[in-house]
């Protein structure tokens, strides 16, 4: 199977929800998956119902959660090119069939990781590996290697009327 690149961006809420979905629907057909986060460094409700399916999905953070309104330090910086050269090693190896790349424009955009180093990682792709890359702001360079580029537009959202983040929802 030819393996496609796909990049969920936009201000709206569920990059990170369709790419599970996608994980979800890849491990029920028999794929294995990857997912890489970054710059999350907390592991939130997904995370529970993803361990239960660790056989077929397998993530992990490589953010170290502490870097907030665009500020990353050198440690934040060099968590993330580390992440990003250990997911490159773990793409190219043959065990998984489908990488996600959670987060990685916010990574790009707040320049934890170069626009240069991510699509070279995209074009190391092996033929039958799918790679999905989230978070807002994706690069236009990302979104012109892609296969397919989906944006999340927000029309309304509760969070505006002071609504927190909720368990099983939103984390």
């Amino acid at each position: 199977m030819k393996g496609y690149v796909h990049v969920y961006t936009g201000d709206g809420k569920g990059k990170t929800t369709a790419a599970f979905g996608l994980a979800l629907r890849a491990a029920g057909a028999g794929l294995r998956v990857y997912v890489a986060q970054f710059v999350k460094g907390t592991k939130h409700s997904e995370h529970v119902a993803l361990a239960r399916l660790s056989d077929s999905i397998t993530v992990k953070l490589y953010g170290l959660g502490r870097f907030i309104n665009g500020n990353p330090d050198e440690k934040d910086v060099e968590a993330a090119q580390e992440g990003l050269k250990e997911v490159r090693e773990i793409m190219c190896s043959g065990k998984y069939q489908m990488i996600i790349l959670d987060e990685a424009n916010i990574a790009t955009h707040y320049n934890l990781l170069s626009v240069e180093a991510l699509l070279d990682f995209i074009r190391a792709k092996p033929e039958g590996i799918e790679i999905v890359i989230t978070g807002r702001m994706a690069a236009p360079q990302v979104m012109e290697e892609a296969d397919l580029v989906t944006e999340m537009k927000e029309i309304k959202h509760y969070y505006q009327k002071g609504v927190q983040a909720r368990a099983g929802i939103e984390k």
